[in-house]
């Protein structure tokens, strides 16, 4: 079933039925001002954090999923009938009430059509700004006059830390205030003596204090207490005020606070009015005021929008494609990138499902998600590398989750000896590379930052010192240790258990620095490298192949996970495709593992992350038994690793197998079915259930996660093969046979290159000829020296 469109020259995602099979969402602002809405008008604001800066509530885990919201209701006058501009929360019935979402880079529309009455919601954050517009326009199609009074709503938070807001009540409730300032503002205000956490997320726009105006339009009305507004025993889809048709003038003196903002509008036929709402950060008589004063007008706001465009769309631009799958251009060229864009931005703080229990930048999460933006963005990206780096410890470990307002390199505590993870700085061999082959700046590997505890080194140094913390601390096979996790969060090993997985991690980790070593001139570090590289080698081949995969992992006391012998678990992907990635696996071995996940983890939704699912096996090892089978870690289809699968199977040249998994594992491959997935389909999701749960293709968690950044990292460097390197750009396309071919535009250190695939032998793998500038060069990389400003690449395959 199909429930919206790609527009890809308006970089937009349009939703033509709002009752979606969940709540389809969309972000708005920055990481100092943040908001969620969703196709009917749902969602939450923050402020810095998810956490501990919200200050517009959502009732998490409820029926609908995303209320209440940014909502305006329309009432007539003359007939008492009310509707809301979003089909949610009143609810008309859809053959009456017709509704258009239009999601866009960081701005969402919401059109509507009810009784000759068409209205228009505009949501966005002007850049750099900390405060919202909400734009409604509203149009009289009817062929009379219409008589409309327009309520907005949103509800503020007591406190802004979402414990605090949602579960000690008795607290709270009798904390907030919300009056009108003799500027007719809504002032929210709340008396918080007992934490500091209002100044830990605000710093200079006065702790936990919003304000919202209307402009445009006369205020008739107001209500800032909510149970005023909604009426004691009624909810969103029916308040007490909109249905009455005036508001009672209500002031907020604790309990809780709302905005609800009242104008009335006279309409002749034809004839439409535009009103702007706008809410923010601070006191509503300082930073209130002159905001209002300054970007209250339509004009002002139709400019801030205009920028905002131009803003997100000048970094969708690194990469444009033309393939003959059209799913997958629109994933490329608008979707993918934007949604990796939003998961580096919040990482995995904020969302409809994220509830504040993951505040700050998760270590191993977001050096990955590196991976997804560094050409779209990369200043921002060689900031975060950097502020990862110092979360890294001067042994080699890292502080699972970096607090970036608030992280101070050379003074932070190192976590308790149980709570290191094995392979967190082991995702500097991706993300450090990827940079310096993205940018040319080599001398980054020389750069000294320092670690989070004490002490300071090169990049090259803090690369050498993640290699030693997994050397020293190997099991008695001769592996890295599992410690607290390794990339599986439901893996415990004890902490002298083995891990596969970060051994191959390891591997590829000595050869990366080997590499990076030679290029530095530093003859030495190379070696030591790769006589490591080889001993972990031997160890591997002696332990852990288990006749046609790899073993998962390692036991304290011995027992082998992952294995023919165990009925449960079997195989583990994980260490079937990282045995491809880091090179560890003969070739034979190679084409054995790759063919036990065709046999046993390939669904059409996606690879299993094991199977069969654990029903017996030891809590105290295996977490993922709490799981229902089918879901997560737990023969689920964790779509983080759907990426690694189509690298290996690239990286073997199997292109076709490779396309397949992409298909499967690409949202908008979905879009005629949405009703299978049910989240959105245009941004990933954590999880998808298999074919061990009685609804395989459901997916979870959308937006945030690192299948956004593995995916299109695999797609756009493994199948098209776009990869960009310290010396230059490499082109080793991977795609379908049937595949004639593609075009690509690549923004590459300031310079523009055009590229044209063709395959006429109807190949995979292989490049016959490359042609640079009419130039016919040797190999398959392009010198950075050799480019032009603009360049024309031929890349003949066969």
């Amino acid at each position: 079933m199909n429930y919206g469109y790609f527009d890809d020259q308006a970089k937009e995602y349009v939703i033509t039925r709002p009752d979606t099979p969940a709540s389809w969402s969309n972000y708005l602002g920055s990481t100092e001002y943040g908001a969620i809405i969703t196709n009917n008008a749902g969602g939450y604001g923050f402020y810095k954090s998810g956490a501990r800066g919200r200050f517009l509530r959502l009732r998490f885990n409820s029926v609908p999923m995303d209320q209440p919201g940014r909502y305006f209701y329309l009432h007539d006058r003359e007939n008492g009938d009310y509707w809301s501009a979003s089909w949610q929360p009143v609810g008309k019935p859809l053959e009456k009430y017709q509704s258009t979402c239009r999601h866009g880079t960081a701005y969402s529309v919401i059109q509507s059509h009810y009784e000759g009455i068409e209205a228009e919601a505009t949501y966005f954050v002007p850049l750099g700004q900390k405060f919202e517009y909400w734009r409604l326009k509203v149009t009289n199609q009817s062929d009379r006059p219409r008589d409309l009074s327009v309520f907005t709503f949103c509800e503020f938070t007591n406190q802004w830390i979402t414990f605090q807001d949602r579960v000690n009540l008795q607290y709270s409730i009798f904390i907030v205030k919300g009056e009108l300032t003799e500027d007719k503002l809504l002032r929210v205000s709340i008396h918080d003596h007992l934490s500091k956490a209002g100044d830990e997320v605000d710093s200079g726009h006065g702790a936990m204090q919003t304000w919202m105006g209307l402009a445009g339009a006369p205020l008739d009305g107001y209500d800032f207490n909510r149970e005023a507004f909604i009426g004691t025993y009624r909810s969103y889809h029916n308040p007490q005020v909109v249905e009455q048709g005036q508001c009672s003038g209500s002031s907020a003196y604790g309990d809780n606070a709302c905005g609800g903002l009242q104008t009335n509008l006279a309409l002749q036929p034809g004839e439409s009015r535009e009103i702007l709402v706008m809410l923010g950060i601070g006191d509503a008589e300082t930073v209130g005021r002159k905001t209002a004063a300054e970007f209250g007008s339509p004009e002002r706001a139709e400019s801030e929008l205009q920028k905002l465009k131009a803003n997100w769309h000048a970094k969708l631009g690194s990469l444009v494609v033309e393939t003959p799958d059209e799913e997958l251009n629109h994933t490329i060229n608008v979707w993918g990138l934007y949604n990796c864009l939003i998961t580096f931005a919040w990482s995995r703080a904020a969302s409809l499902v994220y509830n504040g229990e993951r505040d700050g930048l998760g270590f191993r999460d977001s050096v990955q998600d590196i991976l997804g933006v560094v050409a779209a963005i990369p200043e921002d990206a060689q900031a975060r590398l950097e502020l990862m780096l110092t979360g890294q410890l001067s042994n080699g470990g890292a502080i699972p989750v970096i607090q970036a307002f608030e992280h101070r390199p050379g003074h932070e505590s190192p976590p308790p000896l149980e709570e290191y993870r094995s392979d967190d700085c082991l995702w500097f061999f991706n993300a450090v590379p990827a940079f310096v082959g993205e940018t040319g700046k080599v001398d980054f590997y020389n750069k000294v930052l320092p670690y989070a505890d004490e002490g300071e080194a090169t990049v090259f140094g803090h690369l050498r010192r993640a290699l030693e913390f997994n050397l020293e601390r190997m099991g008695k096979h001769g592996l890295p240790c599992g410690l607290q996790a390794d990339w599986n969060d439901c893996l415990r090993l004890g902490y002298y258990g083995e891990s596969l997985f970060v051994a191959f991690q390891l591997r590829l980790g000595l050869t990366t620095y080997a590499e990076i070593a030679g290029n530095l001139g530093k003859p030495e570090e190379a070696s030591w490298a790769l006589a490591e590289r080889e001993k972990l080698d031997a160890n591997i081949q002696e332990h852990t192949w288990d006749g046609n995969w790899f073993i998962w992992a390692i036991t304290e006391d011995g027992t082998v996970y992952g294995t023919k012998d165990y009925d449960e678990g079997q195989v583990y992907l994980n260490t079937q495709v990282w045995s491809v990635i880091s090179e560890a696996a003969t070739p034979e071995q190679a084409r054995l593992a790759m063919q036990s996940v065709r046999e046993k983890l390939a669904t059409p939704y996606g690879l299993m992350l094991a199977a069969p699912p654990f029903v017996k096996a030891p809590f105290s090892v295996m977490r993922a038994v709490v799981f229902n089978s089918g879901i997560k870690e737990n023969a689920g289809i964790f779509n983080h690793t759907q990426g690694w699968g189509i690298m290996a199977e690239c990286m073997l040249g199997n292109g076709d197998q490779a396309y397949e998994y992409l298909r499967a594992a690409m949202p908008a491959a979905y879009n005629e079915k949405a009703e299978v997935r049910q989240l959105e389909p245009y941004v990933q999701g954590q999880t998808t259930y298999s074919t061990y749960s009685p609804r395989a293709g459901n997916t979870r968690l959308s937006w945030l996660t690192g299948a956004a950044a593995w995916f299109y990292y695999s797609a756009t460097q493994y199948v098209l093969g776009i990869r960009p390197e310290a010396g230059g750009l490499r082109l080793d396309p991977c795609i379908p046979g049937d595949w004639e071919g593609f075009k690509a535009t690549r923004r590459f250190r300031n310079k523009t290159v055009e590229i044209e695939v063709r395959n006429p032998e109807g190949v995979c793998r292989g490049v016959k000829t490359l042609t640079l500038n009419g130039e016919v060069l040797e190999g398959i990389l392009i010198p950075a020296e050799k480019l032009g400003e603009t360049n024309k690449v031929e890349v003949l395959l066969g």
